[in-house]
């Protein structure tokens, strides 16, 4: 089946990896998705796509093999291309499918130290292990030696209410000299409980979208909806579509709100972390009075949305974006005139733009490095009726991700004002014409960390055969371990906080 902004390359296994180079070198787009399909009932083989993002024609170009019967290895491409080397892992321990020649095929989510060699929950076929056991294999972190050279291990248990996740220091002295992280603590399954789904459009099927990362649940939800409106041919009407940006933008405000004050916190500034914690509790008490959920769930529904703005619900957020933008003037005067915090922000943790491409780094981790990557500039829709400004920075360090969480917050306002100037009355949902198709297709949002992605494949019924999702921290954590190099340890709270990645989005 084939899209308006999709396009699907077949190939031949022994082509696969050529193609996928020459489309990474033209498009200049690192791997965004890269992902394994158990086709073997019908097809009698795995079959392997690799999508990359077009940004001249707007669209997402896809490479498909199918691997020969009884096959399980193909060629590796994350020698030449890093941002797929993570997806291999996954593949390999998914699916069982091995990327010859991948210098790295260590598991990311299925650890040694409990899940036995052999199975490959991803597979259609697959039958759980009746417990856990220690593999015979053990997880090899990157080993640093030399004269002065020595490891700190923080976590994967952390204090406070992060998620887990392990942390291998190697510092000479006090300068960190390298960083690796060990993630998939929390991994839940979640891919393989969507095809449990009764159905693909079903409201249970975008609930549990809105539960993968609750701090991105309507990204997530919008995401998820949009790959079933494509495959089921619905046409969302316009002001669901409107409504959609509007809370779309109101979880990016909270949530960059979330991290300004935690970046000022994390170096001991806590006077504006407990101002923007007043300013997030604000916009969670203003998006539960408009949509019935602080965390606007139930809003979105494959279709369109089931919430629509009446006058009391648009007065009340008019009111709170002229309170809560009066409030953030005082908290970005406040930060701007403390010297010892712009001393502790300005050229720490410092991301270079060379090193955020040759990683696949997006979001806002890029565009903080110097990358225009934003999928709402990509595919515009309704925010090209309200002129959206990308907002770009070029340092790549600490003070820079937190300048575009400052611009993007502003933006954000002025967008949403814009949005209810300019949306018609009308319909906001087409879910009554849901009709269940067989396809497959990707929906996308760009949620305030970044692109959140789903590929679906749904069989005749409308059920789901195969859900592929990707946050954008699975990207961005090799991110966090480049930029920490050259700081020192105490620093990494703040580094981290300033990327500030999804524990559960990563570990799905």
């Amino acid at each position: 089946m084939e899209y308006r902004d999709e396009l699907y390359i077949d190939v031949k296994p022994e082509e696969f990896r050529s193609k996928c180079l020459e489309l990474h070198k033209k498009l200049s787009s690192p791997v965004m998705m890269y992902f394994a399909v158990d086709e073997r009932t019908e097809k009698k083989s795995f079959a392997v796509y690799c999508a990359f993002l077009d940004w001249a024609d707007k669209r997402w170009v896809f490479v498909k093999m199918q691997l020969p019967e009884g096959q399980t290895r193909f060629e590796s491409i994350s020698k030449d291309v890093f941002s797929a080397a993570l997806f291999e892992r996954e593949m390999k321990e998914m699916f069982g499918l091995e990327p010859g020649g991948n210098p790295d095929l260590r598991r990311l989510h299925l650890h040694d130290e409990v899940w036995p060699e052999g199975f490959y929950p991803l597979r259609k076929d697959f039958i759980p292990p009746e417990r856990a056991q220690r593999s015979d294999g053990a997880y090899r972190f990157k080993k640093v030696e030399g004269e002065g050279i020595f490891e700190v291990p923080v976590g994967p248990v952390h204090a406070g209410i992060i998620g887990p996740g392990h942390f291998r220091f190697s510092a000479a002295g006090e300068p960190v000299i390298s960083l690796e992280a060990r993630l998939g603590f929390t991994h839940r399954g979640v891919e393989k409980l969507f095809e449990k789904m009764p159905s693909a459009g079903s409201d249970d099927a975008v609930s549990f979208s809105e539960r993968v990362s609750g701090d991105s649940a309507f990204a997530y939800s919008t995401a998820y909806c949009r790959g079933i409106e494509k495959i089921y041919g619905l046409r969302v009407p316009e002001r669901a579509q409107y409504i959609r940006a509007i809370f779309l933008e109101l979880e990016r405000i909270y949530n960059h709100t979330n991290d300004i004050g935690g970046i000022a916190v994390d170096v001991g500034f806590t006077f504006p972390n407990a101002f923007a914690s007043i300013m997030k509790e604000n916009t969670l008490a203003l998006n539960e009075k408009i949509s019935g959920s602080r965390y606007l769930k139930g809003v979105n529904e494959v279709g369109g949305v089931s919430r629509d703005f009446g006058g009391s619900e648009r007065k009340a957020l008019l009111d709170h974006l002229d309170g809560i933008s009066k409030d953030f003037r005082e908290l970005k005067a406040i930060l701007g005139s403390s010297i010892s915090f712009m001393d502790r922000v300005d050229k720490t943790g410092i991301l270079k733009k060379k090193t955020a491409v040759d990683l696949g780094i997006v979001g806002l981790a890029a565009r903080a490095s110097g990358i225009p990557m934003d999928l709402r500039k990509t595919f515009p829709g309704v925010y090209a009726e309200a002129n959206f400004n990308l907002i770009r920075e070029e340092d790549g360090d600490v003070l820079a991700r937190l300048n575009v969480r400052l611009r993007e917050f502003e933006e954000s306002v002025r967008l949403i004002r814009e949005f209810i100037r300019i949306m018609a009355p009308g319909d906001i949902s087409a879910a009554s014409k849901i009709e269940p198709k067989p396809g497959c297709g990707i929906g996308y949002a760009e949620g305030w960390r970044g692109p959140v992605l789903f590929w679906i494949k749904t069989d005749a019924s409308g059920r789901i055969e195969r859900c592929k999702i990707v946050d954008p921290s699975f990207h961005n954590w090799q991110g966090l371990c480049f930029a920490v190099l050259g700081n020192i340890i105490p620093d990494f709270p703040l580094c981290n906080k300033s990327f500030d990645l999804s524990y559960p989005g990563n570990d799905l």
